[in-house]
């Protein structure tokens, strides 16, 4: 029995002549998805397998699905007779393309067996000479097939030894997926031990020792795992000692070590070979030939040994000495080991001689983390979901790692300058540009995939006008992490006089099977967001705020709340004041934190709307109906039958004067910040949690009533509620009392959210407001009351679509921000709900 071991992904081609079985042994061993077949592209551009004229497009269609495939990362077999070099050569360039593994299996049957198996096909009439020639060719390619060609090659002689062979699959070297850690990332050590053991003990491992006191491993108490970026050799003072600690933690378990350059160099030396001696290499031969030939021989053997790269945690991390780009992760070819050793150059040199890097970290725009070294930096920073932990340690920098998941940085600096820099590591300054949002990261087609909705689409043409917007518009984009989600009204009520009620909304959580609901008080003003850091400092690194800004106020378009920056800066003070007071900083472990609020008076923003728009309706109403009536009072004084429009006239001044009422109870002065009111209603993320997902409304209202009862000034008000339980009558008649109460006193009314979690299985909307009647005349003009039967078939289903889609992408970019990732993929999202925002829907719902 022959056992084949092939790739889990990569190319495998099946070589044989007409009639040799490679379709039958094809459907035994692959599934058919995996299989492409020539006859098959050849039926599928002609209609007939056996049309030769097609058999140039059905090649040119064979090519692109093995290349499609081989791109995407799936093991493709390709069946066809792939017995001249020429066509073998072709899906060999395309496997290279894709950097995969490639395999042949040969079936080698006698020409009797392959002859008779054609004859006995009534669908194929082959030309006696075409098996012999075939048969010809094979034999001619056999030797270069097997020994330079392909990676892998099997030839199977016989019918039966094909009929018994077995394939198995071998996951690639650098795939262990299937490690999820938890990891401590150590960058480039150059044969600095002793920092090293330092590093390990701040990172908790303890280390072992050999009789003569020298470090061969080290072990942490809770399971952790080391991952070693490359360099561990070369210009620091005890290479041999680094290797002898690496080497005893990846033989026990403990560590992972992936290769760098300086590896390479080394055991290409230690081979015999002739390299240029230099960058460090005199000083590792020069201690290695200290140590006894087999401590040698183990080092050159464990070195030789070590491979590229790792994929780990389910493919959410890789590790790569200088870095490796999306298409290369997992993947196996000198291209690969080359990227993934040297990454990639212009091709140019600096003043210094030195190669110029290309940062292809700021193309980056994979799911995976990726750390890395090999470019000394002078401190480790996340560009794109990358991190390069090359701080320069022998160089006389620190010694870093990265601990893993929780993205924590871990230092030991350097005893002293152990090798000068031919390059200086410079001051380092932030690239503001690099991880911002492209239009290419906007203008995909996939969408944006969320927890709660799946993907969520967006129209070109929307996501233009949310380009302009933005672009023009919007605070410092690094501020910008969130914005807030639309929200649907309830079912219109059929209680005389109302259009919402409160019943409607209790009902509908009841019927998703909520059992309690919190409703809080609507605030008539504008939606603000406050993004508020504890100090500059934090605001540098958690926002990478080099202006001395230490947070931002939004409107819920990005736009910043107020034109006077000075303004928005007390406001935020406030903020912070209030914060620190009510102990939120401590508690919560973080020194940033994003607010949800209302922003009041109302006027305070949107008095251009109320002057142009409001006020003059009013404005319009009071000069035009008492001369109205005054007119119709004299028609009929002179006997005409005006009753009627007399009365409907009186009716509709009445309607016009509650209101201009209702809007001017939300509008006042506002001289300077003590006129100013702002009410927290959600605390949206603090460093480490996206908090409107993990605490409940009862939770962010209270710490809502402890920031207002924590300002002094007066600026932060509180927002008045009640829980209330669905299966209790009582309780919801007192809520609905409640709500009676706020709206005939001039409240805008309420907002309905569920309390704990709702069902995984149903889509539950985040709120629904119900809106008291004289705010509703606002909305909907002063005589909407006579047109509420009407207004009761109002349609509802794509506003609601809409805040599904809007609240599940500002999640998504609470939970891309606290994670830590990139700032363009926090956009993606936060980008996606301005953009959705452009959808034609009755924006008075």
């Amino acid at each position: 029995m022959t056992e084949i071991r092939l790739p889990e992904m990569g190319l495998v081609v099946l070589v044989g002549v007409s009639g040799s079985g490679k379709s039958h042994f094809a459907r035994r061993h692959f599934t058919p998805t995996q299989v492409v077949s020539s006859d098959r592209c050849r039926a599928m551009v002609s209609d007939d397998e056996n049309d030769q004229s097609a058999t140039g497009d059905a090649f040119e269609l064979l090519h692109h699905i093995v290349r499609t495939r081989l791109r995407r990362g799936l093991l493709t077999v390709v069946d066809a007779t792939n017995v001249q070099t020429g066509p073998r050569q072709q899906l060999l360039r395309i496997a290279r393309e894709c950097d995969v593994m490639s395999a042949a299996i040969v079936l080698d049957v006698p020409e009797a067996v392959a002859t008779a198996r054609n004859a006995a096909r009534p669908d194929r009439d082959l030309p006696d000479h075409v098996v012999p020639r075939q048969r010809r060719e094979l034999r001619r390619g056999l030797r270069s097939l097997q020994s330079r060609e392909f990676k892998r090659s099997y030839v199977l002689n016989g019918v039966e030894e094909i009929d018994a062979a077995t394939v198995v699959y071998e996951k690639a070297w650098n795939d262990k997926r299937e490690l999820t850690g938890p990891f401590d990332l150590i960058g480039d050590v150059h044969g600095c031990r002793a920092e090293l053991e330092e590093l390990l003990g701040e990172l908790g491992y303890g280390v072992e020792r050999d009789a003569e006191g020298r470090a061969v491993g080290a072990r942490h108490p809770e399971g952790r795992t080391a991952v070693f970026v490359g360099d561990l050799v070369d210009r620091g003072p005890d290479s041999p000692g680094v290797l002898r600690l690496v080497m005893g933690m990846v033989e026990a378990g403990t560590a992972l070590c992936v290769s760098g350059n300086h590896e390479q160099k080394l055991v290409r030396a230690l081979n015999g070979r002739k390299v240029k001696v230099a960058h460090g290499l005199a000083e590792s031969l020069e201690q290695l030939a200290r140590e006894p030939d087999e401590f040698r021989e183990r080092a050159r053997r464990f070195m030789d040994g070590l491979i590229s790269h790792y994929v780990l945690d389910g493919g959410r991390l890789v590790v790569a000495h200088a870095g490796l780009k999306e298409e290369y992760h997992g993947r196996a070819s000198g291209r690969v080991r080359s990227f993934a050793l040297y990454g990639d150059t212009t091709g140019e040199t600096d003043e210094y001689g030195l190669p110029v890097r290309y940062p292809w970290a700021r193309d980056y725009r994979g799911e995976a983390m990726v750390v890395y070294g090999h470019t000394p930096v002078p401190d480790a920073e996340w560009v794109n979901n990358t991190i390069c932990l090359d701080t320069g340690v022998v160089f006389g920098g620190k010694l870093t790692a990265l601990r893993y998941p929780e993205r924590r940085l871990v230092q030991t600096p350097a005893h002293e300058v152990w090798y000068e820099p031919t390059r200086p590591l410079g001051t380092g300054s932030r690239d503001r540009d690099r991880d911002l949002l492209r239009i290419e990261d906007v203008m995909d087609a996939r969408g944006v995939e969320t927890a709660l909705m799946g993907r969520v689409a967006v129209r070109e043409e929307n996501a233009l006008a949310a380009l302009e917007v933005m672009s023009r518009f919007s605070v410092d984009p690094r501020w910008l992490v969130y914005l807030p989600p639309t929200m649907a009204p309830a079912d219109a009520s059929p209680l005389p006089d109302y259009l919402e009620h409160p019943a409607q909304a209790f009902a509908a959580y009841r019927d998703l099977g909520l059992t309690q609901v919190i409703c809080e008080e609507k605030h008539m003003g504008s939606r603000a967001i406050a993004v508020v850091a504890r100090d500059a400092a934090t605001a540098e690194a958690r926002f990478h705020m080099d202006d001395g800004t230490t947070g931002a106020l939004f409107t819920r378009t990005g736009r910043s709340f107020f034109k006077d920056a000075s303004r928005t800066d007390a406001v935020l003070a406030r903020l912070r004041d209030a914060i620190g007071k009510a102990g939120l900083w401590e508690e919560l472990g973080t020194d940033w934190l994003v607010l949800d609020c209302e922003l009041l008076p109302w006027s305070a923003k949107a008095m251009d709307l109320i002057r142009t728009q409001y006020a003059a309706t009013a404005a319009a109403a009071r000069a035009a109906l008492p001369a109205a009536s005054t007119v119709l009072a004299q028609a009929h004084a002179r006997g005409l039958d005006v009753a009627d429009l007399r009365e409907r006239t009186e009716q509709r001044a009445a309607n016009a004067a509650r209101f201009r009422d209702a809007f001017a109870r939300y509008c006042w002065d506002v001289d300077g910040l003590g006129d100013l009111r702002i009410a927290p209603f959600q605390v949206l993320a603090a460093e480490g949690e996206a908090l409107a997902a993990t605490r409940g409304h009862d939770w962010h209202m209270a710490v809502a009533g402890r920031l207002a009862a924590a300002d002094d000034s007066g600026l932060v008000r509180s927002t008045a509620t009640r829980v209330v339980d669905l299966a209790d009558p009582l309780s919801e008649a007192e809520a609905t009392s409640w709500w009676e109460k706020l709206t005939a006193d001039g409240g805008e009314g309420m907002v309905v959210k569920p309390l704990g979690p709702p069902p995984e299985d149903r889509k539950v909307q985040p709120g629904l407001k119900v809106r008291g009647r004289e705010y509703l005349r606002i909305i909907y003009g002063p005589d909407y009351s006579d047109h509420l039967d009407r207004l009761r078939g109002r349609y509802l289903g794509r506003k609601r679509s809409l805040a599904l889609r809007e609240h599940a992408l500002g999640l998504t970019a609470l939970d891309r921000l606290v994670a830590g990732e990139p700032l363009w993929r926090v956009h993606q999202a936060v980008f996606a709900v301005l953009a959705l925002e452009s959808e034609p829907v009755d924006p008075r719902l």
